[in-house]
């Protein structure tokens, strides 16, 4: 019979020789393949011809939208498909909320495997749908299904890294975090060429393909991602109780910090803090205001500069076909650009927030975000694309910031022992901010055209209310101070937190001598290396390919 012993948290406590640096790249390669969620757009198109192949099968006007859900006759519109890019980032905050605290006792191996098997059965389940057509398939196998995935896989790393890198909580987490904004950089390029490869091999004796090559990429992702994520999760590690980096001591500077605490809140109590219900309003006003411009990024570089991003004074609305086409490819790039200034603020601004602390960190991103927010109309009349795209990347740079700056934020208001519980149910901010910063962009835009507004100025108010919203979100941060010593756990319930991990090291220890310093400084330096390039040249990848597409910008 199987034997599941080495999923339990106790077997994943590192002994002697253990290298530390072997956590970071475990936990982006479950990030980069749960990333994917991001790029699942270079689906849409595809799957909304998924019978017709070069053009859809329209359904008659008169069917409800329960027979087209259940129908396979008929090709589905793209808002019908795209429903699994919500569902994505609802169950991620659900999941993360439910099963936070049981990652505490069972360990980011359990949790990450469980990802792997969630989010990449999910994608099987979708490519089945595919095959059937049977659009419910896709929302419960990629979108709930994977959805829940998502918020495992998401939440695996957090509080292992976090006490592996106590010296570089911020550094730790967003090199981690980063992988999940990186996702879509690898996956959408490689989804796209698959597709392209699986029609090309399905072409009938007239030359014509016979599918689009989506179940069949779904299928490959699924086999790539298990395998990626699978060996991350055997990676994982986690300290013995008690220790500490070899000759590391915190700063005077961080033991006299009043915002780090030395003490620890249990998940149960946290939520019931106004430190938390501020935090969560944090995150959520962050991500609102980006989550919405990244969403709509394309449509408004598109709109507010018309034919000035091909040298030409004309608005959006006075374009032939062909000049839309144009600007759309170099509205494209800016999308891309975006995606490389997410990616790369997830690692620069968490790492930053080791050095000024997390409250500063979060008071520049609004600070700086009302200003920009606000004056960004302005860029816009003037005409100045340099500047235009500069305001918005330093502002996506933040909302990626933010993702990854938050972990280490709640190690310092609510300690250490259970913050991968706490981050999971904070998580939910972003379940919320996935609907209410596109549904704000979205919504006022067509409000405002409906109103007669010209397009190049539709989205002024909205960037207006987006500043808004990042002024209450300044006053929240503002507001956030030490927790209650109330609230802090006792002796005795740390104890009972800590009875898994405390059993574990007397296991390792047993009939061993070693210090436990030992333990995170091991060399093993080859096997790092590998490690590290296991993830970093699919990265590189994903950069490449971004940033060829983002030079059009400045051609």
């Amino acid at each position: 019979m199987f034997n599941y012993e080495f999923l339990k948290k106790e077997h994943t406590v590192a002994g002697p020789g253990f290298n530390r640096w072997m956590v970071p790249p475990a936990a982006l390669a479950i990030h980069l393949c749960i990333g994917m969620a991001y790029g699942f757009s270079v689906f849409w198109l595809p799957l909304s011809q998924a019978l017709g192949i070069t053009a859809p099968v329209a359904a008659p006007a008169d069917m409800s939208y329960i027979a087209r859900v259940f129908s396979s006759s008929y090709d589905w519109p793209v808002s019908m498909v795209s429903i699994m890019y919500t569902l994505f980032f609802v169950f991620l905050g659900i999941s993360a909320a439910i099963w936070g605290q049981w990652l505490e006792t069972a360990g980011p191996r359990k949790a990450g495997i469980a990802s792997a098997f969630c989010w990449c059965g999910g994608l099987v389940i979708s490519a089945i749908g595919v095959k059937l057509h049977q659009v419910w398939m896709l929302w419960i196998g990629s979108g709930v299904i994977g959805g829940i995935g998502l918020g495992l896989g998401y939440i695996s790393p957090v509080s292992t890294l976090i006490k592996w890198f106590p010296d570089k909580r911020g550094m730790a987490t967003g090199m981690a975090i980063m992988g999940f904004g990186g996702g879509a950089m690898i996956g959408a390029p490689l989804a796209d060429k698959l597709m392209t490869f699986y029609a090309a091999r399905s072409l009938d004796a007239a030359g014509n393909a016979t599918t689009v090559g989506v179940w069949e990429t779904f299928l490959t992702l699924a086999v790539v991602y298990f395998i990626y994520m699978i060996l991350g999760a055997m990676a994982y590690r986690v300290p013995p109780t008690g220790w500490t980096p070899k000759g590391w001591k915190p700063s005077a500077a961080a033991t006299n910090n009043a915002m780090i605490t030395k003490n620890h809140v249990h998940v149960s109590v946290a939520w019931k803090t106004p430190q938390f219900w501020f935090l969560w309003t944090v995150l959520t006003l962050n991500v609102s205001a980006g989550i919405g411009i990244i969403g709509m990024a394309s449509p408004l570089l598109q709109e507010v500069f018309g034919g000035k991003l091909l040298g030409l004074n004309l608005h959006f609305n006075e374009l032939d076909a062909a000049q839309k086409v144009q600007i759309a490819a170099i509205a494209a790039g800016f999308a891309g650009l975006l995606s490389v200034f997410n990616i790369s603020g997830r690692f620069i601004w968490a790492s930053f927030s080791d050095v000024i602390g997390r409250k500063v960190t979060f008071a520049i991103f609004f600070i700086l975000g009302i200003a920009l927010y606000s004056l960004s109309p302005s860029f816009g009349r003037m005409g100045v694309l340099a500047i235009f795209v500069t305001s918005f990347c330093i502002c996506v740079s933040m909302y990626g910031g933010g993702f990854a700056t938050i972990p280490a934020y709640l190690a310092d208001i609510f300690g250490t022992q259970m913050v991968g519980a706490i981050h999971g149910r904070l998580l939910t901010a972003w379940s919320t901010a996935g609907i209410l910063g596109p549904v704000l962009v979205t919504y006022i835009r067509e409000y405002q055209l409906a109103r007669g507004v010209p397009t190049y100025q539709a989205y002024n108010v909205t960037l207006y209310i987006l500043a808004c919203l990042l002024i209450i979100g300044l006053i929240c941060n503002l507001l956030v101070r030490p927790v209650n010593p109330k609230h802090h756990m006792t002796q005795e319930e740390l104890d009972k937190v800590k009875l898994v991990a405390q059993k574990s090291t007397e296991k390792i220890s047993s009939g061993k001598s070693y210090e436990i310093a030992e333990i995170g400084a091991g060399s093993h330096r080859l096997k790092v290396a590998l490690a590290w390039i296991a993830v970093v040249i699919p990265l590189v990848y994903g950069f490449y390919n971004t940033v060829m597409k983002a030079i059009v910008l400045f051609q």
